[in-house]
């Protein structure tokens, strides 16, 4: 069982990295800057919310719906066809109001997926940016503490010139 759970978690992030976000997302080719790399994995380690604040990509609303529309009714169509029988019989007012709870079902699941995509999206190119400023440092590693130490450097208004020199002795200081 854990072997086809593996499986699948793996086969739906290869979809999802291969097929929906080249869809829904146009990715920028041009490299990160440094602050602004620092900036958004500071938001991004904190959690805090990154549509708009991520430069390097655009969404695209529809797409990502058209997107969301089938994977909804991929896993929407066969409970549907398994209660038919049952539904048909069911009074109508029952009905109206189970529209309208999956209506509010299917927005609030949307709002789910389109934050989703977005943190997939900028964990990407966090990564990519990584890879240009910090390529001696892994990223899954030392992506928390350079977001401290990015802190810590804003407190002590260190100027953006010599903040990469000041993030970097602290990095190696800390690998001591």
């Amino acid at each position: 069982m854990l072997r086809l759970l593996s499986w699948a978690t793996a086969y739906s992030n290869r979809i999802l990295n291969d097929k929906i976000i080249p869809y829904v997302f146009t990715l920028s080719d041009s490299p990160m800057l440094f602050r602004d790399l620092l900036k958004t994995n500071k938001m991004y380690q904190d959690g805090l919310k990154l549509e708009g604040n991520v430069p390097g990509f655009r969404f695209s609303v529809g797409k990502s719906y058209i997107v969301f529309i089938i994977l909804w009714h991929i896993a929407m169509l066969p409970p549907a066809a398994l209660f038919h029988a049952k539904l048909v019989k069911v009074d109508c007012h029952l009905l109206i109001i189970m529209a309208v709870l999956f209506t509010g079902m299917f927005f609030a699941m949307y709002a789910i997926f389109k934050e989703y995509l977005i943190d997939s999206v900028a964990h990407h190119i966090l990564k990519r940016g990584w890879e240009n400023h910090f390529p001696h440092f892994n990223y899954e590693l030392h992506a928390t503490e350079v977001a401290k130490i990015y802190s810590e450097a804003l407190e002590k208004e260190i100027p953006h010139k010599e903040m990469q020199l000041y993030i970097l002795e602290k990095l190696v200081e800390g690998k001591k």
